[in-house]
């Protein structure tokens, strides 16, 4: 080696840190469960007292705590242990930007079925609760009991809430009076964009178990009088005619001519002049740096017969092919776009 020089030491740190961050996803998984962050929203504890209210063993609780101190989940002064400015605004259960039921969900349903990822790769085949289905259809099973998809609708406001305030702020909304959020769910981006835009009406489309959801969520925002819920398999049924139609977090549940058969059912059913937004986690279109998009796709394949998720040069593709016209894309958080076509 020439003098001078110096050789870089490789280690498996990375590969290793990696291999093990389950333990980390577990452990804030658990502590969401738990109503870590709730209870410590009520009030700031020790270890003894917060053990106490959590109905923990004492054997393993102060590792529990410190290690969400050390994963920046919790903070501890002098023996007392609150939430990070993060946590209590977004896993505090009070809040109204909590997030805690997409974890909840994740912890029930994603976090057993990735163990059946390796399977995923070998067969193509989904490993969700839809696996032993004949169609295979994961929202069919879902959207059956009324619980299950009372969690399911409420974990999609925690994935949506950020896209949706958003896509409430940058899309130039003055111009139109109408819209539709398809595949509403509990109605995340519906409520965010007419709180933002008061001139707007608009119309959560989604199958009819959702509606008495839905409807309770507006009602909750006070927007009953300009959101209305339209029930609909868009498969099936024609898309509510308006000016605009959001497709969020929807094209990347589908295979390819699906998600083209959705496109092409929006720009029929948008006035002339109308506008689509579809936002996804979308891949970048080089396909490497974009690692949320990248397993979330994974995600789909392990969740659904034929979804995956995609590039924003895929989606202007569909859109082109459906009639759309000065498409462009705009990111929307680090890991989320929303791509624009005009009719």
């Amino acid at each position: 080696m020439p003098s001078g020089t110096t050789q870089q030491v490789v280690t498996p740190a990375k590969i290793m840190q990696l291999g093990l961050a389950f333990w980390g996803s577990k452990t804030l998984l658990s502590a969401v469960e738990l109503n870590v962050f709730t209870v410590l929203g009520e009030a700031p504890a020790d270890a003894e007292t917060l053990t106490k209210r959590l109905n923990l063993h004492e054997r393993a609780s102060r590792d529990f705590f410190d290690a969400l101190v050390a994963l920046g989940l919790l903070e501890r002064n002098n023996g007392i242990y609150s939430n990070t400015p993060e946590t209590a605004k977004f896993l505090d259960a009070a809040q109204p930007a909590y997030i805690g039921n997409f974890l909840l969900m994740t912890n029930a349903r994603l976090y057993p079925t990735w163990d059946r990822l390796t399977e995923a790769l070998k067969t193509g085949k989904p490993q969700s609760e839809a696996k032993d289905m004949p169609t295979q259809d994961l929202f069919a099973m879902l959207y059956a009991d009324k619980e299950r998809l009372k969690g399911f609708l409420s974990s999609m406001t925690g994935i949506s809430l950020g896209n949706a305030i958003q896509i409430a702020k940058k899309f130039e909304w003055s111009k139109y009076k109408t819209f539709a959020d398809v595949g509403t769910a509990q109605g995340a981006l519906a409520v965010q964009v007419a709180k933002a835009n008061p001139h707007l009406t608009g119309v959560g489309y989604d199958l009819p178990a959702v509606e008495p959801v839905f409807s309770e969520y507006v009602e909750q925002n006070g927007l009953k009088d300009r959101l209305t819920f339209k029930s609909g398999d868009f498969f099936k049924d024609e898309m509510p005619s308006v000016d605009v139609i959001v497709l969020g977090h929807i094209l990347h549940d589908w295979n390819l001519d699906e998600k083209r058969s959705l496109v092409a059912k929006a720009y029929k059913a948008l006035n002339p002049g109308g506008a689509i937004i579809v936002y996804d986690a979308m891949i970048d279109n080089e396909r490497e740096t974009n690692t949320f998009a990248l397993l979330m796709s994974l995600n789909m394949l392990i969740e659904t017969a034929g979804g995956f998720d995609y590039t924003p040069n895929q989606c202007e593709e569909w859109l082109k092919e459906a009639g759309f016209k000065n498409m462009r894309f705009e990111q929307l958080t680090p890991t989320h776009m929303m791509g624009i076509g005009i009719k």
